[in-house]
């Protein structure tokens, strides 16, 4: 466990790093809005909105960090509210998209901003919740925090547990302190053998780990939304396509992406490109590169109807892409061009939607080995990109196959939900 003097030294040391950036989070919210929603819950005010007190020990706290979290708990959310209906779940995140969507899922009144780590924000949000059980998704490790709750004799699980080849090196070099840290951790339900054996490497005792699988392969195909319904009649009106949807993509990528689809067009003059930037505070940004180009291009925001034969439409929206891979003929997904670490293949892939990818898939890993093995994944270099992305476009055999092998791989990794859900439900009938 944590000593106190570990701890004091962190916290004066968080609070020291987080007064010298001070200026570049006034700069961030100021210009992009960031951080400033939340903020008392952040420092520790609990809302009315939530309806507490809460009696009984019968709270489970879910922390999901931003969106990617938040679409892999949900179903475990719902499980775990189907077992346990006398058990009162919140959900609480880091990010505000990730807040966006878990209101959007999971109500107002169960939905908070994660508090920042210090004691005098974490405290208010103990006392008030009383969690009988704290789940944390993925590995988002928080000293004070796990130290705290651990203290206030909730059962503390992360789950999806993964630890990422960029973080591994470093954990390792600090293990006789993250040993100390994750002692506060009463289970670890890891993705993979990898992760559960990375996690033993830095202190875990083997006793404190399962393997569950992966969260993100149980993720329920999105329902088909009006903007869906909508594109998909503009584009047949107007005999549009092939479409290319290029999904969560990161500063550096758009402008290899656009140069690909000018090749494209040489090809397909009626293709449509549809651009969703990973990050809002760049879709101004994004939208000026565009305007720099000949090429139509219109704003998710303020389409109306136009035709996008030959066009770009901008996805300047939040939480419209994963049904909006639907209308693909070839998906493109983002952070793998550059070194960023890629992000997640399987929403498109749970569409039967041919998945392409850049290099740079650190981040997902053993999600990307996986769909090569079963060859249900393009991946290419921005050399090879408007090679790649022709090629598929042009052969419509092998983009409906490459798609019905992503969908089939989905499916035979699907179940983790259920044996966290189980793992969950042991740990909280200990006393």
């Amino acid at each position: 466990m944590i000593s106190p003097l570990y701890s004091f030294l962190y916290s004066v040391a968080l609070g020291l790093g987080l007064l010298a950036s001070l200026p570049y989070w006034f700069l961030q919210m100021a210009r992009h809005g960031k951080y400033s929603k939340g903020l008392a819950e952040r420092l520790g005010r609990v809302p009315k909105r939530l309806r507490l007190p809460i009696v009984d020990d019968q709270v489970i706290w879910v922390h999901a960090v931003s969106v990617g979290e938040v679409l892999a708990v949900s179903g475990l959310v719902s499980e775990l509210q189907r077992r346990r209906p006398h058990h009162k779940i919140f959900i609480s995140t880091t990010t505000d998209t990730g807040q966006i969507l878990a209101r959007k899922r999971f109500g107002e009144e169960r939905v908070f901003h994660f508090p920042m780590d210090f004691a005098f924000a974490i405290r208010p949000w103990m006392k008030a919740l009383h969690p009988k059980m704290v789940v944390i998704a993925e590995t988002e490790l928080w000293p004070n925090f796990l130290r705290i709750a651990h203290q206030s004799g909730a059962q503390v699980v992360v789950v999806n547990a993964r630890i990422s080849d960029r973080s591994w090196p470093r954990y390792r070099r600090f293990r006789h302190v993250m040993k100390k840290l994750l002692g506060h951790v009463n289970l670890f339900l890891a993705q993979t053998e990898t992760d559960a054996a990375r996690l033993e490497d830095i202190g875990v005792a083997s006793d404190r780990i399962r393997i569950t699988g992966n969260l993100k392969f149980d993720i329920s195909v999105p329902a088909m939304t009006q903007i869906v319904t909508d594109l998909r009649q503009a584009l047949a009106r107007d005999a549009a396509g092939p479409v290319l949807v290029c999904g969560s993509t990161v500063e550096g990528e758009e402008e290899l992406l656009l140069m690909a689809f000018e090749s494209i067009l040489a090809e397909h003059p009626r293709a449509v490109m549809i651009l969703a930037p990973r990050h809002p505070e760049r879709f101004s940004a994004v939208a000026a590169l565009l305007e720099k180009r000949s090429t139509p291009s219109f704003k998710r925001s303020a389409w109306h109807d136009q035709s996008l034969s030959g066009a770009i439409l901008l996805l300047d929206t939040i939480g419209e892409l994963a049904a909006i891979y639907a209308l693909a003929d070839v998906a493109f997904v983002g952070g793998s061009l550059v070194p960023s670490g890629g992000h997640n293949i399987i929403e498109p892939a749970q569409l039967g939607v041919a998945v392409v990818v850049g290099k740079h898939t650190e981040n997902f890993r053993d999600i990307v080995e996986l769909f090569q093995r079963n060859r249900a994944v393009r991946v290419a270099t921005s050399a090879e990109l408007s090679h790649v992305l022709i090629d598929l476009l042009a052969n419509a055999a092998e983009r409906k196959a490459l798609g019905q092998r992503a969908a089939e791989t989905l499916r035979s990794q699907a179940g983790a939900t259920f044996r966290t859900a189980d793992a969950l439900g042991q740990l909280l009938m200990q006393p």
